[in-house]
């Protein structure tokens, strides 16, 4: 009796233990995931590209003059005022021809002062009739002539001193030196810029933007966009410019957006990703694309195959259990989901943990 005892208590004991572990196992199999409620919101509506930063202005220096660069007085980075000189050209060959022209003009005047006055007693002498119509002619020949090489050497003289000033380059422009060229002791070709000037206090993106986006694009609209030297800043701009054509090559169209730039700390050259604000869907049901299952497939259409991309959402039940919903969506931008259908206001969805959950799962909110 006592050994039957035992053994009546070690199967009750058993069942206990039975019964305990399958309850244990039926609360791990809850799945704890984060969850919220579906409600009204505003969704943004958004154009992403890829683009180039640009200066807003920049111009290339060249010298006319191509000898032997004497002198720089810029270097990359350096900030120039209009006016401000940038490199002196060799001037030893030129400084000379100005003072064999300034000699030629002086000749030129003295002649020319000579002949005006033969001219004036030759018109006196001819009123008087003391001169012949003949002798009065080749007198106001010589005299039209030295008139004519004192302007020629004016104008040799002045083109002489133009080429002159011209060794010394200035900046046509007030801006920061972007490139330099040459090095002092090079030889300078007029066909080769000496440096470029870029104006940086703002600077402007290139994108390009498709033929179906045109017709949503429009100067003044808001621009955000971001560089990889600064990946948490968030730069803004506005739309200045839209080209009124396409590449032929590319079908795409130019766009220009404006963008401040305090402390320089856009650069040209730099690759960026910009998005384009073209409005705002208000007070649509909302969901973080973030909580959303993508899927995406090919389906041929009046034999035609079209790349379709089908969203999903998992809801949560009074008892707990989840649910898989397909949505229907009116615009999807980077963070929210505008949903056309398939949601009510108010409803539970699952934003966390969805990929690991299937229909009637048991699920467990945790913070």
């Amino acid at each position: 009796m006592w050994k039957r005892g035992v053994l009546v208590l070690t199967v009750l004991a058993l069942v206990w233990t039975v019964a305990g572990c399958k309850q244990k196992v039926q609360e791990e199999l809850k799945i704890p995931v984060k969850v919220a409620a579906v409600d009204l919101g505003d969704v943004v509506q958004l154009l992403s590209y890829s683009g180039e930063i640009q200066a807003e202005f920049e111009i290339k220096v060249f010298s006319k003059i191509p000898d032997r660069i004497e002198k720089f007085f810029v270097d990359i980075g350096t900030r120039v005022s209009a006016g401000a000189p940038i490199a002196k050209i060799y001037a030893a060959t030129l400084e000379q021809g100005v003072r064999q022209a300034e000699g030629g003009l002086t000749a030129a005047r003295v002649q020319e002062a000579n002949m005006s006055s033969e001219f004036i007693r030759a018109e006196k002498l001819y009123k008087e009739r003391a001169m012949s119509k003949q002798q009065y002619d080749a007198i106001s020949t010589q005299y039209n002539a030295a008139k004519a090489q004192l302007e020629q050497a004016e104008a040799a003289a002045a083109s002489i001193r133009d080429q002159l000033n011209e060794t010394t380059v200035k900046a046509p422009i007030s801006g920061v030196i972007g490139e330099r060229y040459y090095d002092a002791g090079d030889m300078a070709n007029p066909a080769v810029p000496l440096v470029r000037i870029v104006q940086m206090e703002r600077v402007k993106l290139v994108l390009q933007a498709a033929e179906q986006d045109l017709g949503k694009l429009a100067p003044g609209q808001e621009t955000e966009f971001r560089v990889k030297g600064y990946p948490t800043q968030v730069f803004k701009g506005r739309i200045s410019k839209i080209s009124p054509v396409l590449d032929p090559m590319t079908r795409m169209a130019r766009v220009e957006v404006l963008a401040l730039n305090p402390g320089y700390k856009l650069k040209p050259g730099m690759f960026t990703e910009a998005e384009v604000k073209i409005g705002t869907l208000k007070n649509v049901l909302t969901v973080p694309r973030y909580a959303a299952i993508e899927n995406t497939s090919m389906e041929t259409e009046n034999g035609k195959d079209r790349v379709v991309k089908k969203y999903f959402v998992f809801t949560v039940g009074d008892s707990g259990k989840v649910s898989q919903r397909p949505i229907e969506v009116t615009y999807v931008n980077q963070v929210n989901i505008a949903v056309k259908s398939g949601l009510k206001s108010g409803e539970t969805i699952v934003v966390a943990g969805q990929n690991n959950l299937r229909d009637g799962m048991s699920v467990t909110p945790v913070q």
